[in-house]
């Protein structure tokens, strides 16, 4: 590999890099401005475009960049080794039920938010986990086929372990999972990998934003959560907070830890460990509110939207920082 010349490191991209390795700053940002004038945010939540949720085409967007940054070899590479996606699997459905039981326990928190936090734990990997991988310069195949499966196999696990941890059963829209999925992930991802396929000058000029992109969208759609539960947020107290910040922060290190005793490299270390730390905690939300009667239900999933984006966000800094160096 060439030495970079000192010129390639000024002007517009570099500018852009600075930018995006900024983004842990520009989420925390984007949340105090949530909590304190949810206005600013809260029309992305409740915005459509064609009938679909902003929040699902910020998602697609983001899924068609990280789709260009994708070969199918990538794909074919990954059916060689599929202990990795199975051991990410089990760490996501036997790490993180266990640590919402376990901490809703220990931090003695009350019944409502003693469930939503088990919901949360439930829940398969989020599309952020794809986005946090992808800027974490981590493994993004991997990271997409885990949330794929995981999201899958929620159609069961996610009730079965919720109603057997938490006292009560929670249906799932399994059908509603699967075009989910497809929609936000599978779709926009075909394309881009497509794109980068057949049209790779098209591609070489956009790639240097992707990032960036990347970060502006995902600040956008945790603010906007954030900006829909302001006002139970700024109720809680700091024992919920706490809860949420260990159930996740603990997913990250537990899921690294899992996957180096399975004797897998670095790089699918930082994966399996993003994709178990980070939850779908929007799913986790919107079950609280459809299934239970307290709303105070939803108020951990909401708190985890942002939690899990912060951690994630500061653990891919640090390793996308080493990746350069």
């Amino acid at each position: 590999m060439r030495e970079p010349k000192s010129t390639e490191r000024r002007g517009l991209p570099y500018l852009i890099e600075i930018a995006t390795n900024l983004f842990p700053i520009w989420i925390l940002i984007g949340m105090i401005l949530a909590l304190f004038s949810p206005s600013l945010f809260s029309w992305y939540a409740t915005g459509k475009v064609l009938g679909t949720s902003l929040i699902v085409w910020g998602l697609a967007v983001i899924m068609l960049a990280m789709g260009m940054t994708l070969r199918w070899e990538d794909f074919r590479d990954l059916l060689r080794m599929p202990k990795a996606a199975g051991i990410g699997l089990v760490a996501q459905y036997l790490i993180m039920p266990s640590l919402g039981w376990f901490i809703s326990l220990l931090f003695q928190l009350p019944t409502p938010y003693a469930v939503g936090l088990i919901l949360v734990g439930c829940c398969p990997g989020g599309t952020a986990s794809n986005v946090i991988t992808f800027l974490a310069q981590a493994n993004v195949a991997l990271s997409v086929i885990m949330t794929t499966c995981s999201t899958l196999a929620a159609i069961i696990i996610t009730p079965v372990l919720t109603g057997w941890l938490a006292g009560q059963y929670v249906p799932v829209d399994g059908w509603g999972l699967f075009l989910t999925t497809f929609e936000v992930i599978l779709l926009p991802l075909l394309i881009g990998m497509s794109l980068h396929k057949g049209a790779p000058g098209f591609v070489e000029r956009l790639l240097p934003v992707a990032p960036l992109l990347a970060v502006l969208v995902i600040t956008l759609i945790c603010s906007s959560i954030i900006a829909q539960s302001a006002s139970a947020i700024m109720a809680a107290k700091w024992q919920l907070l706490g809860s949420v910040i260990a159930l996740h922060g603990f997913g990250f290190l537990l899921g690294y830890y899992f996957s180096k005793v399975m004797g897998f490299d670095a790089i699918v270390n930082r994966t399996i460990a993003i994709e178990v730390g980070m939850q779908n905690s929007g799913l986790a939300v919107v079950l609280a509110g459809q299934h239970f009667a307290n709303p105070l239900t939803a108020v951990p999933g909401a708190i985890s939207s942002v939690t899990h984006s912060l951690l994630g966000s500061f653990l891919a800094f640090i390793w996308r920082l080493s990746k350069n160096k």
